[in-house]
């Protein structure tokens, strides 16, 4: 058998010296690509454009090792604009992600010519897929679908292959992109573009019919309000502590008293939010992660005045809660709902703390689905949501509280509202100084709220009832990544087998 050469395309010396000038294009692009404030959607289409004809046309050793750094870069752009700590776990989880991404490149530098088309996206959606199911970072970054959060229609189809398919169609437009430059202007160079921009027109058509002729909103409304903890609340309570209320190894050394008339600051402000939010009209209302504050043997005085509360008002109520545990350097980051008669309906503890940042117990266990008068209602915490599977949940309303900073929380957002398209459900995101929105199941916000300064009112918004619909991906979960990932392992396979004598 033949074997697949290696060697860089032969170009003539001009267009030979050019190819650092495509990887310095496509590294700049590919910083306005990575999940973050300053994204330009477009850019996520074009610069592996770029970064795929720099390793075409370079020895693979040398091609290779110089993306490495791009992506790297990216990690560590996209963790500065976000505020997100430097801490040894984001480093080291940025340079891994940059390190696994190459296999997309280096699967497409040596697959045999007739497999060059599909082998990029199948390896690079394969290589995302990996790293979103399987590291502790989940989605939360690397996952492309997030830098196309505007495009409505674009996105219908991730209800149907999941989120992973906007990285396929990425990668795709990359590999046709670039046979059309190597072959030029032909039947056969322009074919495979032909065939691409055939599957993107189909793709956008479908999904602006869906979004036309399938309209989410056509049920009822329930209005559901979101409660934040003031800033004026908290720092009378760290005036009393003597620390931040967050400090949680801090907590089981405090005299109990004062722990206690601290958190009491806090939680006489959100019980009065609650009850204002349920005077406007609200008939669930959620609190924003870490909401409340009290030690573990406080907690049944706390529900039984928070389930007093939903019984006066005949609300649901999902009351978050940092729970300071005895002579322990963590707490318990909790959701509890309380129904209209008081009773506790469900007690959720957090599945997926955040490494390095947060120190939780993780919970376990389902992800909690009641049935109400206004549809299943289910919930997750915060970073939850960034794990496709945790989020995956058959239900009409899924309440979110969060808790970001304000380079955070606008962008955080944006990814949850994605599992409300993949999974076929209203979502409400109660984030504390950051932006809560709510979304339809189709992903348009309903309605918002900058919760960055940090004294705001009850936020109200209107969302249908009982309007879940089980979608494909909701149904089946990632079928069209693993779909993916067997093709690039089929190409490596090949690639290998013809690179035997």
């Amino acid at each position: 058998m033949t074997t697949t050469s290696t060697r860089p395309v032969r170009l003539p010396a001009p267009a030979a010296q050019r190819r650092y000038g495509w990887l310095a294009l496509g590294a700049a692009l590919q910083l306005l690509a990575v999940g973050g404030r300053w994204d330009i959607a477009l850019a996520a289409w074009v610069f592996p454009i770029f970064l795929l004809r720099f390793v075409r046309v370079s020895r693979p050793a040398w091609g290779l090792l110089l993306v490495v750094p791009v992506f790297a870069a990216g990690g560590l752009f996209w963790a500065w604009q976000l505020a997100v700590p430097f801490t040894v776990l984001t480093v080291a989880g940025v340079i891994s992600l940059a390190v696994v991404v190459i296999l997309a490149y280096a699967a497409d530098r040596f697959a045999p010519p007739k497999l060059r088309l599909l082998t990029y996206p199948a390896t690079l959606t394969a290589s995302a897929f990996l790293l979103g199911s399987f590291s502790p970072f989940g989605t939360a970054y690397g996952l492309q679908a997030v830098t196309q959060h505007d495009n409505l229609a674009l996105l219908q189809a991730t209800s149907v292959a999941g989120p992973y398919v906007i990285t396929f169609l990425i990668g795709l437009v990359a590999t046709a992109a670039n046979h059309l430059w190597e072959h030029g202007i032909s039947w056969s160079g322009a074919k495979p573009a032909l065939v691409t921009a055939a599957v993107l027109a189909a793709v956008l058509g479908l999904g602006q019919a869906w979004l036309a002729w399938a309209p989410a909103a056509t049920s009822p409304t329930v209005r559901i309000g979101a409660v934040n903890p003031s800033n004026a609340s908290l720092a009378r309570a760290q005036q009393l502590l003597g620390t931040a209320p967050t400090d949680l190894a801090g907590m089981s050394h405090r005299d109990p008293s004062t722990v206690r008339a601290a958190a009491d600051v806090i939680n006489r402000q959100l019980f009065a939010d609650t009850r204002q939010a349920a005077q406007a009209g609200a008939k669930i209302v959620v609190w924003s992660e870490n909401a409340a504050r009290f030690r573990a043997v406080d907690e049944p005085a706390f529900l039984a005045e928070a389930g007093a509360l939903a019984r006066e008002t005949g609300i649901y109520l999902e009351v978050a809660a940092n729970v300071y545990l005895p002579d322990a350097p963590y707490g318990r980051d909790q959701t509890v709902l309380l129904g209209p008669d008081g009773a506790v309906r469900w007690t959720y503890q957090k599945h997926h703390p955040i490494p390095g940042l947060e120190n939780y117990a993780p919970g376990s266990g389902p992800v909690p689905v009641i049935d109400t008068p206004y549809g299943r209602l289910s919930s997750v915490i915060c970073y939850d949501a960034d794990f496709l599977e945790t989020a995956r949940v058959a239900t009409d309303i899924m309440l979110v509280p969060g808790g970001d900073w304000p380079e955070m929380g606008r962008i955080h957002t944006q990814m949850a509202s994605l599992r409300a398209i993949e999974n076929g459900y209203a979502l409400v995101r109660a984030d504390l100084n950051g932006s809560s929105q709510a979304f339809d199941r189709q992903g348009h916000v309903l309605s918002q709220q900058d919760t960055t300064p940090g004294d705001n009112a009850p936020w109200l918004a209107d969302v249908p009832t009982q309007d879940g619909a089980r979608t494909l991906y909701g149904l089946v979960g990632n079928w069209f990544a693993w779909v993916c990932t067997a093709g690039a392992l089929v190409a490596v396979g090949l690639a290998v087998r013809a690179r035997r004598p």
